[in-house]
């Protein structure tokens, strides 16, 4: 079980459906947080009202804004699972805060789901909740236990996988890989990809920059790349 902290995660996480244990309400702000309440009740969700000090407890320090639900981690799937054509891969994210903001990204860009490997690399936790203001609970998220064998699943499945690197010749607006089934591959802050990751993936790209620093961080990277991907379709389909 972990926490989801904040009024918009929980929100998310009632309105899709999530499986939550039961919502916890900061007790002296249970009356400006009647609509979570109700919709919990609705839900068939549990609620509490609890001293605050309970609260900061549950959500490990996270920001919680008077309110937080329990969930259990989402049940296991596999990479075959994500049945959409476009996927985040993350290689070696270890933040919390990068998780969940490279989660939101994707979410809103229309990405199916997220592949994490099972060890070296952030999960679902109130931070990553948080930071992601509920996409997590929208967006499934399938767990490999490494990333070139997820790599090697996604290519089964049709998926052309294309690694982000500030060192790559060829960029994000010139690549030919980005208008099928696509898997953006984001490595770790700091490190990048890995070199066995740099060399399974189909190509490696890079963002050009104008400015006088040398990159983006992983998150804004990856929304870069997710949003150059959905200019593209939309141009295609002329939405």
């Amino acid at each position: 079980m972990h926490a989801i902290p904040g009024r918009r995660p929980v929100a998310e996480a009632l309105r899709s459906g999530r499986q939550l244990a039961e919502v916890v309400v900061d007790r002296r702000r249970a009356d400006r947080l009647s609509d979570l309440l109700e919709a919990a009740a609705a839900a068939g969700v549990a609620t509490r009202r609890v001293p605050v000090g309970e609260l900061d407890d549950l959500t490990g320090g996270v920001t919680h804004q008077g309110v937080a639900a329990v969930a259990s981690p989402p049940p296991p799937i596999g990479v075959r699972d994500l049945t959409g054509d476009l996927v985040v891969v993350l290689d070696g994210i270890t933040d919390p805060h990068n998780l969940g903001a490279i989660a939101r990204s994707a979410e809103v860009a229309g990405a199916c789901g997220l592949v994490l490997p099972r060890r070296r690399s952030a999960h679902h936790s109130p931070a990553a909740e948080k930071t992601s203001a509920g996409a997590l609970s929208w967006l499934p998220v399938a767990v490999v236990p490494n990333i070139a064998t997820g790599l090697t699943q996604l290519a089964d499945a049709g998926f052309w996988s294309v690694g982000l690197d500030g060192a790559a010749t060829a960029t994000v607006w010139s690549s030919g890989l980005l208008d099928g089934r696509v898997a953006v591959v984001v490595g770790a802050e700091g490190g990048g990809l890995s070199r066995l990751v740099a060399e399974r993936v189909d190509e490696l790209v890079s963002i050009p920059m104008a400015g006088q620093l040398a990159s983006l961080n992983a998150s804004t990277a990856a929304a870069v790349a997710l949003f150059e991907i959905v200019r593209r379709r939309s141009l295609a389909t002329g939405a």
